[in-house]
């Protein structure tokens, strides 16, 4: 059965018609089933982030499976069809389990390396299998999947080098004070980034968060928020000296933290290092501080720079990832070849061993004064037959499996011995699968 994939994602479509195709996570069993009331889907999958909603889908046929998937889409999230010829891309077989191997690996990411991916294709994965949706071939493709996005991680440094001003800042405070247990951090305001960036820290052991603002009630809030304190906005100095970290970003129009100030705090440090990120713009930090010693001042070009130079490094990394994927990809499909030439080879022999029993039992109804051991002697002879014509058109179709990577050599095959294509069960491999 063919497998399909038909998705948005960002890489073509903007937010807006993303937004509208989003299956909430609490609501999935339910999209699935409705899904599944589509005719033409064997096996249905559902992966919806906030960059892409894909729709996975093991199909007898490809356009049924694909009209049923579009329709799906239009009628569920009541999405113009047109709007979904515009932006839906559809893809079969190889080129659809290339795409989810690099979307698993966080190749195809906006954000190329980041972690959260794997967990939701994971995530996607575990509610269609558990909800009956997900059959023995996306168990195989999803699981395939799953290693590739492992090795990736475990050959590359992909994930490694931080990519956004929050997560840079705390990579470089890590550097510079070789680890957060035990630090100060103080936020001067309370913008989105630098709250962002002081939850890492926390998350990395920092032991006091303190948060001076403008408005004390935003402070507060802030301050219970990220498990800290609220201080005096107007009078920071002696809360300034305590500080390991400082994140400012407070909005004002003019210099908040002179080269004085940070002096001062610095003698009652008693020259301890001092980290100071300056988020905001306008600068709230003089950059006149950056000539004291044992100070470490970065201001939001600075840590533009840090993520510039970090996404260089990740695609440089992301290159190994994608010869990574090809080379599992190649092996997945010699896999998947194998196995079906496997049961199509079970399948000519079952329907072999058919035509001979028949064969013997009228040949022997037409004998009835033959004694046990020459019907014996029957039997036999008309199992060597069969094993010696089947062996070499087994041997030399194998040959022909392993040089031709396409789908049509099996197709030839079962045609060729009277099997139809997709109107049969084909039984597993079994021991007697080969002649």
């Amino acid at each position: 059965m063919p497998i399909i994939l038909a998705g948005v994602s960002h890489h073509r479509t903007p937010l807006e018609v993303r937004e509208r195709l989003f299956f909430a996570p609490d609501a999935m069993p339910e999209w699935l089933d409705r899904l599944g009331r589509y005719n033409g889907l064997e096996e249905r999958l559902i992966l919806s982030t906030c960059n892409r909603v894909e729709v996975y889908s093991s199909a007898e046929s490809f356009e049924a499976g694909v009209d049923a998937i579009r329709s799906f889409l239009s009628e569920a999230r009541e999405v113009a069809a047109e709007t979904l010829r515009r932006h839906l891309y559809v893809l079969r077989d190889e080129e659809a389990m290339r795409h989810l191997f690099l979307v698993a690996s966080s190749l195809d990411s906006m954000v190329v390396g980041e972690p959260q991916i794997l967990g939701q294709v994971k995530e996607a994965y575990r509610l269609a299998q558990e909800n009956g949706h997900a059959g023995k071939n996306l168990a195989s493709l999803f699981a395939r999947a799953f290693q590739v996005a492992k090795k990736v991680r475990e050959r590359t440094a992909i994930g490694e080098a931080p990519v956004s001003v929050s997560s840079a800042a705390v990579d470089l405070a890590k550097k510079i004070f070789g680890g957060m247990e035990g630090r100060t951090v103080l936020l001067l305001g309370a913008g989105e980034m630098a709250e962002l960036a002081a939850r890492h820290l926390a998350a990395q052991g920092a032991s006091a968060i303190l948060v001076a603002n403008r408005t004390l009630a935003r402070a507060q809030e802030l301050a219970q928020a990220l498990g800290g304190r609220a201080v005096d906005y107007q009078n920071i100095t002696a809360e300034l000296a305590a500080a390991d970290i400082v994140i400012a970003s407070t909005g004002a129009p003019h210099i908040v933290l002179d080269r004085g100030r940070v002096a001062s705090a610095l003698e009652l440090r008693r020259d301890r290092p001092m980290f100071l990120i300056d988020i905001a713009v306008p600068r709230d930090v003089d950059p006149g501080v950056n000539e004291l010693e044992n100070v470490y001042l970065y201001d939001i070009d600075d840590l533009q720079s840090v993520v510039s130079a970090n996404l260089k490094g990740r695609e440089k990394e992301a290159e190994q990832g994608r010869l990574i994927v090809e080379e599992e990809l190649r092996s997945f499909l010699r896999r998947r070849k194998a196995e079906e030439l496997s049961r199509t080879f079970a399948a000519i022999r079952v329907q072999a061993e058919a035509f001979r029993e028949r064969e013997l039992t009228k040949t022997l109804n037409r004998l009835p004064g033959l004694d046990e051991k020459e019907r014996q002697a029957l039997e036999a002879m008309t199992r060597a037959i069969v094993n010696k014509l089947l062996h070499h058109p087994f041997a030399h179709l194998r040959e022909m499996a392993a040089e031709q990577a396409d789908e049509k050599t099996i197709e030839f095959v079962q045609r060729l011995f009277g099997l139809e294509p997709g109107a049969i069960e084909l039984p597993p491999p079994g021991p007697d699968d080969e002649a």
